[in-house]
């Protein structure tokens, strides 16, 4: 991994191991769950989120702690309880242009997760749709738009586009107003040709 500044919090992964380890859809679940939350989470309360079993959870947790991407953070009263921590705030993946073959297959495989991660999440929002109250059916959006910018144009957009997110983000929006609810935004920009 590559360090980030403490103001920034980021950082970017480059050892494929560690890009193999977070190629499970139950471990990049854990990572975006205990990345949202203070004061971490126990191995009961991320099964809940990944729909495994705690002891299941805990291997996930063990393995993504091996590679220092979580840790154990400070207990809540209870010794039995082991409560666990993100020790990044957020994190991306780069195997760099001229990368190994090695390097490439495994940030494929985790990029890979991610891109089948966010299509699930559109198709189960589909299946629930009809369900969902007006507002909420009326809130929600698929777009896909084609731009015709410059490499600095588009660094400029992505920019202002992650300022607009950043206000809303789980992790740092201390009182979010009643009826908020955990949103998907899956946004992507790039060259087609």
């Amino acid at each position: 991994m590559t360090e980030a500044s403490p103001e920034q919090r980021r950082v970017t992964i480059t050892d494929p191991q560690v890009m193999r380890a977070l190629a499970h859809p139950a471990r990049l679940e854990i990572m975006e769950h205990l990345t949202t939350v203070d004061g971490g989470a126990t191995a009961t309360e991320c099964a809940e989120i990944v729909g495994l079993s705690p002891s299941a959870t805990s291997y996930h947790l063990r393995a993504l702690a091996r590679f220092g991407l979580v840790e154990q953070a400070p207990g809540r009263g209870d010794a039995r309880e082991r409560v666990w921590r993100s020790t990044v705030r957020s994190w991306g993946v780069d195997a760099g242009r001229s990368a190994e073959p090695e390097a490439r297959a495994a940030e494929r495989a985790l990029v890979d997760t991610w891109l089948a991660r966010d299509l699930e999440r559109s198709r189960d929002w589909l299946r629930r749709a009809p369900d969902e109250s007006d507002e909420w059916y009326a809130a929600a959006q698929m777009s896909d738009h084609l731009l015709m910018v410059t490499a600095e144009e588009l660094t400029e957009l992505n920019a202002a586009v992650y300022r607009l997110f950043e206000p809303y983000r789980k992790r740092t929006r201390a009182a979010p107003p009643e009826g908020a609810r955990r949103v998907a935004v899956q946004y992507k920009a790039l060259p087609l040709d």
